[in-house]
């Protein structure tokens, strides 16, 4: 058997940290549904990591759950009894369907949850170790020929940017993303100039990638002087608002058409984002992606779609307030439904991601 060189080991370890990233990240997501599931005493079936025919298995013989590991590593669930329908007989008192409204809401939120705080905490613990950059103008970059500067625009060094297209930017990751985002177009900046406040339209340089078109923030910022607890704190919460709002918007975006459908990826394409990050940028640039992909999952799965948590969110708000629960064949029907269009649209983004790698 020919012996395999350094480089195909290399290759295979970075598969293999994409593919624990991405099932930590769903094991996370499952596990709050199953914590939340656990207290309030619904009977549970299964908790699986991944999809499809199982890999290893166990039943604990406790409480007879089983925990599998499947073999496509795009998902995983926790089955509950009840969770289309009302169940009858002795485990009836433990149907997530026989539940009061409000702890299905919150079985129902608790993954979205748990990724979106592993994600806040994590980023918290990288706002350690990053270097905290203010919005104010230190130096410009030299201009190519021919290219837009944004000093042409009267922007000028030591001056303080608060706002971006009336937007406020409290860190320098606010400022380049709103830059970025709103820059193919001369945008307008609130300033602050000594002891003045100004309003410029300023006209940034662009850059093209992956078919899409970015303003490009032609300066640095300076440092922050204090690197102390309260300016660690301010940072991670003004990032955490920025990458919400990233996520936010790049979902508004893709609907309202300035990003195509091939800006999407799904868990092939996520992988391989995560395996070059690994390659590259290290351990850091893995758990910073570990932040925006895990909130990702959290903001994604709260969107109130059939066969997503948010849909099911959806349908028990709808209960809570009609004061009549949706019935189980019509909830069952929009999840089937909707969850063969998600599969569909899986499927389909999978495929764009396996070609996209050759």
């Amino acid at each position: 058997m020919p012996k395999r060189n350094s480089t195909e080991w290399s290759l295979d370890l970075y598969i293999l940290i994409a593919l624990l990233v991405f099932g930590f990240l769903i094991l996370i997501h499952e596990f709050g549904h199953y914590l939340t599931a656990r207290i309030f005493g619904v009977k549970i079936h299964e908790f699986a990591i991944g999809m499809g025919p199982k890999l290893v298995w166990y039943q604990s013989k406790k409480n007879d759950i089983v925990y599998s590991l499947r073999l496509f590593p795009i998902g995983g669930y926790v089955s509950m009894l009840g969770e289309n329908e009302e169940a009858e007989g002795e485990d009836s008192d433990r149907s997530l369907a026989n539940k009061p409204a409000w702890q299905r809401l919150i079985v129902n939120a608790a993954g979205a949850a748990m990724n979106l705080l592993f994600g806040f905490i994590l980023l918290a613990v990288l706002t350690t170790q990053m270097r905290l950059g203010t919005t104010t103008v230190a130096s410009f970059r030299e201009p190519e020929n021919g290219v837009v500067s944004s000093a042409d625009s009267g922007l000028a060094v030591g001056d303080t940017i608060l706002r971006v297209n009336g937007k406020k930017v409290h860190i320098s990751d606010q400022l380049l993303y709103r830059i970025m985002h709103d820059g193919t177009e001369p945008v307008e900046l609130l300033v602050r100039r000594g002891d003045q406040e100004l309003t410029l339209t300023v006209t940034f340089p662009t850059i093209a990638e992956s078919g899409q078109l970015f303003g490009d923030a032609d300066f640095t910022v300076y440092a922050e002087a204090d690197h102390g607890l309260a300016t660690t704190a301010k940072h991670a919460f003004h990032k955490s608002v920025y990458v919400v709002s990233m996520i936010w918007e790049s979902l508004f975006d893709l609907l309202t058409g300035r990003y195509t459908v091939e800006a999407v990826t799904g868990p092939v394409g996520t992988t391989a984002v995560i395996s070059d990050m690994a390659k590259t940028g290290g351990a850091f640039a893995v758990f910073y992606l570990m932040v925006v992909i895990s909130i990702n999952l959290g903001i994604f799965n709260l969107l109130p779609l059939p066969a997503l948590d948010g849909g099911h969110i959806l349908l028990i708000l709808i209960e809570m307030v009609t004061r009549r629960k949706v019935p189980p064949k019509v909830a069952g029907l929009i999840d089937f439904v909707g969850l063969f269009l998600l599969l569909l649209l899986m499927v389909a983004v999978t495929f764009k991601d396996i070609f996209a790698l050759f």
